[in-house]
């Protein structure tokens, strides 16, 4: 079980301009946040790398990069069908 101040940390990114998850980000961090972690799906992956960067080089200079893990998912689609979909997961810490 996920502790509830970790879950608050987690920014889901989706179709939304990567800057809506930047402020996100930026947001937890200033809140008092020590750890962010970024997750992304399938397509949204580009972008959560954008977020995590621009966070990184732009917003937040004391921000690095903790880890990074890659993996699949299993999701069931509309038709009862299974696919299989990349996703990833970002942890920024300060």
């Amino acid at each position: 079980m996920v502790p509830a101040e970790k879950e608050d940390n987690i920014i889901l990114v989706g179709k939304k301009p990567p800057m809506n998850y930047v402020l996100a980000v930026v947001t937890q961090f200033n809140s008092g946040a020590t750890e962010v972690a970024i997750k992304a799906r399938g397509k949204a992956i580009s972008r959560a790398v954008d977020v995590a960067e621009i966070v990184k080089n732009r917003f937040l200079n004391t921000v690095k990069v903790k880890e990074i893990r890659i993996g699949t998912e299993t999701v069931t689609n509309q038709e009862n069908k299974q696919t299989n979909v990349s996703s990833i997961e970002i942890y920024l810490t300060k």
